[in-house]
């Protein structure tokens, strides 16, 4: 199996790509002027800071970047284009030959590249009968196109990894919260020679979803010794199936040319001196290389909170990494709220390294750090925080129970054994089972 993306994501910018038009949500066909709407005697006008991002992302996708860059037309006729052309980049993308890496595999970026987004068509009514709406509020929406090589291998990792490029993308420029009106993408999958296109597919479970129902589509035609046809499909939500939408384009087919209205942007000097920022996956890696923590516990610290894995990298320069975990996984994380002023950190290093050499006792320095949390010692329950202790020092020794887990739920119950009998009574057992459970489940 091989699976290409050709992944579309709206850029946080105030306005459009190519007009002075805002991207803020509004009544149907209300931000739009003759620019977007493509009246005659209109010329575009790029937005610096949608290029900024767009070199920032290509920057980060480790892409051979191009001095200068430059726009073109691509043609097709649907009534959601209303120029009947669109303005992306086609010769000459932000960046090319890139990888990302997804759970320790790299993908190929084939290219980066900055374009409009089109309208949006509604339809209403009963299959085959649908009356159609169109509304221009997208049309001119900056996107940043993101096209991978055809070096993914099953719908999952396909999911994981536009979850996680979608994590580093909002750390590194300020990407909103995806949802079905900002992010779009197109599947290409083969099962054998010809590919099939998935078109327009809005989510992630729902591109999972596409994808497994294309592959065993093709799996059965080719088993049968049909041929499959190289086609542009879309996935119907409702059945869960894809459908056959036209035959797929080629390049050609769009008749692209430069942009007439544009000039060339020279963005070499641009993205030498971009300064990009560490992301959270990347921060997670260092982690790991760094201070050898489990991969899980270095995404679960900095998917939690920036500040905990800073807290945590400077408790490891007082303590060692395995003690610096069980703290800031076990009391300090759980009462984060009120721990979280850099103020009270030198304290709570001082607490830590104080057990650490063995001046205070486990008990006396949960004590002292549910005191700087403002936390009563009834409030916390009886030794809530031993519990937690107890928990998070036997998953972090042995990092299969989370491999188990992931598989069989039942997994947890080697945990809960090990905790019933640590803590000699002291918790009752559905106490236990739920600290066990909201653990692992943080986890995984």
């Amino acid at each position: 199996m091989k699976i290409g993306l050709e992944m579309h994501f709206q850029l946080p910018t105030r306005s459009k790509l190519f007009c002075s038009c805002p991207t803020s949500s509004a009544a149907p066909n209300h931000n739009v002027c003759p620019v977007c709407l493509g009246y005659p005697g209109s010329r575009p006008s790029l937005n610096r800071k949608a290029l900024e991002i767009g070199v920032s992302i290509a920057r980060f996708m480790n892409c051979k970047m191009e001095e200068k860059v430059w726009f073109s037309r691509k043609t097709y006729f649907y009534p959601d284009l209303v120029k009947n052309f669109q303005i992306t980049q086609y010769e000459s993308p932000l960046g090319t030959d890139g990888h990302f890496e997804v759970n320790g595999r790299r993908i190929g970026i084939w290219r980066v590249h900055l374009e409009e987004d089109p309208g949006r068509i509604k339809r209403v009514g009963r299959s085959g009968e649908e009356i159609a709406f169109v509304d221009y509020n997208r049309s001119g929406i900056p996107l940043v196109e993101i096209v991978t090589a055809p070096d993914l291998t099953s719908p999952e990792e396909a999911r994981d990894f536009i979850d996680q490029l979608i994590i580093e993308l909002r750390s590194l420029c300020g990407l909103e919260a995806q949802d079905e009106q900002s992010i779009r993408v197109d599947a290409n999958i083969s099962m054998g020679q010809e590919r099939v296109e998935v078109k327009n597919v809005q989510g992630l479970k729902n591109l999972e979803r596409a994808l497994r129902f294309e592959s065993v589509r093709q799996s059965k035609l080719l088993a049968a010794d049909k041929k499959v046809v190289r086609e542009t499909r879309r996935y119907d939500e409702e059945r869960k199936v894809t459908m056959p939408a036209r035959d797929k384009e080629t390049e050609e087919d769009y008749g692209y040319i430069g942009e007439p209205d544009l000039g060339e942007y020279r963005i070499g000097e641009m993205a030498r001196s971009l300064d990009l920022k560490e992301t959270p996956l990347a921060r997670a890696r260092r982690l790991v290389s760094a201070h050898g923590v489990n991969e899980t516990t270095a995404k679960q610290l900095v998917l939690t909170s920036s500040s905990l894995t800073d807290l945590f990298e400077e408790l490891c320069r007082v303590v060692p990494p395995e003690k610096a975990v069980t703290w800031t996984m076990g009391p300090i994380s759980s009462n984060w709220s009120a721990l979280q002023r850099p103020e009270l950190w030198p304290e709570l290093a001082s607490i830590v390294r104080a057990d650490a050499d063995g001046s205070l006792t486990d008990n006396e320095a949960k004590r002292r750090i549910l005191s700087l949390a403002g936390v009563k010692q009834e409030e916390a329950g009886p030794e809530s925080s031993d519990l937690i202790m107890i928990i998070v020092e036997y998953v972090e020794a042995h990092p299969e129970v989370l491999a188990d887990y992931r598989k069989n739920p039942k997994a947890a119950n080697m945990v809960i054994g090990h905790v019933m009998k640590e803590s000699k009574g002291r918790h009752s057992s559905k106490e236990v089972v739920e600290e066990v459970k909201k653990e692992l489940d943080k986890r995984v």
